[in-house]
């Protein structure tokens, strides 16, 4: 996790087979969008997000105003202790299955809107 992907954002192409495409490469596993880069993201499961996996998103946080976690295939809700630190980052946070979650973030970013998101790699 310490090289971006891609050192700036980008629309994410496509989803599935356990992976993305984007800007003509393709990145099996998931994926941590930020407005400074395209970085790898060690998440398999939305039960292993918590601090260490979001310090990046913290870091950039006066760059974002949204950030969207594609929660893989299954629904999921953030705990409250996750949403209070959102809150708090002054950062708004929507957790959706991941295809919703692609497609929110790219009419997002083609908006111009200050997003980033989290996702999980679907098969």
């Amino acid at each position: 996790m310490d090289e971006p992907h891609l050192p700036r954002q980008v629309l994410i192409d496509a989803h599935g087979a356990g992976g993305f495409r984007f800007a003509g490469m393709t990145h099996r596993g998931s994926l941590l969008c930020l407005p400074d880069g395209i970085w790898a993201w060690p998440v398999g499961s939305p039960v292993e997000i918590e601090g260490e996996m979001l310090s990046r998103v913290f870091a950039v946080a006066a760059d974002l105003d949204f950030f969207i976690i594609g929660s893989g295939a299954a629904p999921w809700r953030p705990p409250d202790v996750l949403r209070t630190r959102f809150h708090e980052a002054h950062i708004a946070l929507d957790a959706m299955t991941t295809g919703p979650a692609v497609r929110t973030y790219n009419v997002m970013l083609m908006e111009g809107r200050r997003v980033g998101a989290g996702l999980i790699a679907v098969e």
